[in-house]
């Protein structure tokens, strides 16, 4: 047994020899996903510096993104104090989420009519689809990723279910973002506002969308009274 080996026994894996990975984008913090290692997959993440798991449905080793392209760079792997768990945090090449969706955390636990249910949620700072490819990425932008979703929908598209169940639930997503949006400034501080109001703009842009408005006619009607 080499060395790489012997220490890695130093962690507690479970009886079935698994312990669980969460991944974390390296840039911003966020909590991408849930996975389980072996020792196996570990040391090939190590090794390779491209994030590898064990497969509990497949019974195999699978390295995250090498049918999809959505690779995962490791920039560090880090352990907990009871070294039951470790974290990856990584520069992710794509959706971590095998439905497409930026991470796999992107149903909430609410409560409605007294009962709990998951709601799907759409953040504009973490979702793919919004996802900006550079500082140059702007409302416009964002605009013509709705409208395409619009108009070649996939099932797989929070936007385009959303469009598909129509104007009324659109405007209710827009009427629960925006007490999100008071909440936040009240007090949740200031980067949960930016959050807030990131959700509540992307849910008026497919509002918009939905009647065929653009960003531009609202930059008019600003100008227009700008001008006043």
């Amino acid at each position: 047994m080499d060395s790489k080996r012997r220490n890695l026994m130093q962690i507690k894996f479970d009886d079935k020899g698994l312990v669980p990975a969460v991944v974390q984008d390296i840039h911003t913090g966020e909590v991408l996903m849930l996975a389980y290692m072996n020792a196996d997959a570990l040391e090939r993440t190590w090794q390779t510096r491209e994030s590898h798991f064990w497969s509990r449905s497949r019974q195999e080793l699978w390295h995250k993104g090498e049918t999809s392209g959505n690779i995962q760079l490791v920039g560090e792997i880090r352990l907990d104090c009871d070294q039951d768990a470790v974290l990856l945090k990584v520069d992710p090449a794509g959706p971590a989420c095998h439905t497409g969706n930026h991470c796999c955390f992107y149903q909430r636990l609410e409560e409605q009519d007294g009962e709990l249910c998951l709601i799907e949620t759409e953040d504009l700072i973490r979702s793919d689809e919004q996802k900006p490819e550079s500082s140059d990425f702007s409302l416009d932008d964002l605009y013509s990723v709705i409208c395409q979703r619009r108009d070649h929908p996939s099932e797989s598209s929070y936007t385009a279910r959303l469009l598909a169940e129509g104007e009324d639930e659109i405007i209710k997503k827009v009427g629960e973002e925006a007490v999100e949006v008071i909440l936040a400034a009240k007090s949740q501080g200031d980067q949960r506002l930016v959050e807030e109001v990131a959700d509540l703009a992307y849910h008026v842009l497919v509002l918009l969308a939905s009647h065929g408005v653009t960003p531009g006619d609202i930059l008019t009607e600003l100008t227009r009274r700008h001008q006043k």
